[in-house]
């Protein structure tokens, strides 16, 4: 995609503001509803004070004509259904009215949508192009109905411009072109089966078959032939010439040049997006409050089965045992979140389109929102585990196993994230994450001691990149550095000692400390490479900031 972008007559990019762009397939919101969706929108993209944005949230509900769904859950809940494809489709148009832009880019407005729900949609359309904010938007068929509101259109054939124009002058067009629309056929249809080179293929396999009123094709010629001779026919004709007219009138015409209208700081957005993710996590019971309940029933599990070791020499594997299965399955249980992480993911792909987000931000805003959650989850489930086990009882050791915990549910959190980021398919995250929290599983130390590991591949590296190592190291530094047991009646020996053989720790009393530390930074490292794959992934479509940025080098200047 080459060309100019002029702007009341001078070479410049629209600023930020001034245009919004409404992609095919929108994610939305599903646990919000219309009106919160809108308001969160519209405080991600506004400056100024929350109080002076409500207006223009109605102000876009009004335009949209969704002030009867302006109260109801996007997504619907268990005793109530979503919105309709058609209300979801105005309310991913009224996000960008929000901002008041001058021109709206639409990609197939009408793109699932019955006759019914298609009509609707153009008649709010026309009522908003009648306000004054230009409308673009491409659309690949339409009913006789859709086609008749339409102001201007241009027909294009693999890149070739075949007519642009009023309405009413491509039947014209046509009827030149010895293409006239017979008389009880859609127009758009008509154009349709002139230009698509679809329906050669069909024509070819039904070329034996005729109805009752002549030949299946009203083409009597083949589609390339039509499209060439269509393509020719508008060169030469007066609409092509009036066009050359106007955009050497309009790049001639200098007039103001837009400005930009202000965005939200990272502060206010940060802040905002943490508050939405919070609300969305008090709602999204599936994904949040469930997860929240198998956590403390996996630790109800391996208390139980756990219990009554008391705290004699031999029972020191079996506590092992017991804090390596802790750590591992809560683990893979974090497989759970998936979902929601990929959903994230996507709403943030959506608004960064738009620059609605940013990459910083949106690590931010989901950071801060999960650590409450993931705080939850610790502390709810290390009490059930620590108590039913029966971990020595002092407040500053169970503080410190909470603490644990909780670091690797956020290194955790960051891995998924890491794997979503790259697959973005929750097939293939699942698989991913199975295989890696395996192999991290086999290489911490408790099938195999650590040291004796092979040290190609398990040793170096896959030992010092599992979390597991850290978590299981920390709990057990934690419980066992400065214990002794008995030995007979006059023998004693330390927790370390009596730990040696089962499992790999320091002697330091500061080396639990040193674990819980390199947890936090695999939390932050993990989040770090997150960023760095969503801000410079390679994105299969160009993006609305590249389309409409002015080039300085084109081929065909306009």
């Amino acid at each position: 995609m080459y060309g100019e972008v002029h702007i009341n007559g001078v070479k410049s990019h629209m600023p930020y503001g001034s245009y919004g762009f409404v992609d095919r397939e929108t994610t939305l919101i599903g646990s919000l509803t219309v009106r919160e969706f809108l308001y969160y929108s519209a405080l991600l993209q506004l400056p100024g004070f929350f109080f002076q944005k409500r207006s223009v949230v109605e102000d876009a509900i009004l335009s949209m004509s969704l002030g009867d769904y302006a109260n109801k859950l996007i997504g619907g809940h268990c005793y109530m259904k979503g919105l309709p494809t058609g209300e979801r489709r105005r309310v991913s148009i009224a996000r960008e009215l929000v901002m008041r832009p001058h021109v709206v880019f639409i990609d197939e407005p009408l793109y699932h949508l019955d006759s019914v729900s298609a009509l609707l949609m153009m008649v709010t359309l026309k009522k908003l192009a009648s306000t004054g904010c230009t409308l673009i938007f491409t659309i690949y068929q339409s009913s006789t109905e859709v086609f008749g509101l339409f102001d201007r259109i241009c027909l294009l054939s693999n890149g070739n411009t075949l007519f642009f124009g009023e309405t009413l002058a491509c039947l014209q067009h046509f009827s030149n072109a010895g293409f006239p629309c017979p008389i009880m056929q859609s127009p758009s249809d008509h154009f349709l089966r002139a230009i698509n080179t679809d329906f050669d293929r069909i024509i070819a396999m039904c070329k034996n078959w005729q109805d009752d009123n002549g030949e299946l094709s009203s083409v009597n010629m083949d589609t390339a032939v039509a499209i060439r001779t269509l393509e020719a026919t508008y060169k030469s004709s007066a609409d092509a010439a009036a066009v050359e007219t106007m955009i050497l009138k309009l790049t001639e015409k200098e007039g103001p040049s837009l400005k930009s209208k202000g965005k939200a700081g990272s502060a206010t957005r940060v802040a905002v997006l943490t508050w939405r993710s919070l609300l969305i996590m008090s709602r999204e019971w599936k994904y949040y409050w469930l997860r929240l309940i198998l956590y403390m029933l996996l630790a109800l599990c391996i208390g139980t089965v756990f219990s009554g070791l008391g705290h004699s020499l031999s029972s020191v594997g079996t506590r092992v045992a017991a804090i390596f299965v802790f750590i591992s399955f809560s683990s893979i249980l974090s497989i759970a979140g998936v979902p929601a992480q990929l959903k994230e993911i996507k709403i943030y792909a959506c608004e960064q389109s738009n620059w609605h987000s940013g990459t910083l931000v949106f690590l931010l805003g989901q950071l801060l929102s999960s650590i409450p959650f993931v705080f939850l989850i610790s502390i709810s489930s290390s009490l059930v585990f620590y108590f039913l086990v029966g971990l020595r009882d002092h407040f500053s050791l169970l503080m410190y196993f909470v603490l644990n915990f909780f670091a690797c549910l956020l290194v955790n959190e960051g891995l998924v994230l890491v794997i979503a980021s790259i697959c973005q398919d929750i097939f293939w995250s699942i698989l991913i994450l199975l295989n890696v929290h395996v192999i991290m599983m086999l290489s911490a130390g408790y099938f195999r001691i650590r040291s004796a590991l092979p040290k190609p591949v398990w040793m170096y590296p896959v030992s010092y990149i599992a979390f597991h190592t850290y978590a299981v190291q920390g709990l057990l530094e934690n419980e066992y550095i400065g214990t002794s047991f008995a030995v007979g009646q006059v023998r004693t020996i330390s927790g370390y000692q009596a730990l040696r053989n089962v499992y790999d720790i320091s002697q330091d009393s500061n080396a639990r400390w040193e674990n819980l530390l390199v947890l936090f930074l695999m939390a932050v490292g993990y989040r770090i490479l997150v960023f760095v794959l969503l801000k410079f992934r390679v994105r299969n479509t160009i993006s609305v900031r590249g389309f409409l940025q002015c080039s300085k080098k084109t081929k065909n200047p306009r």
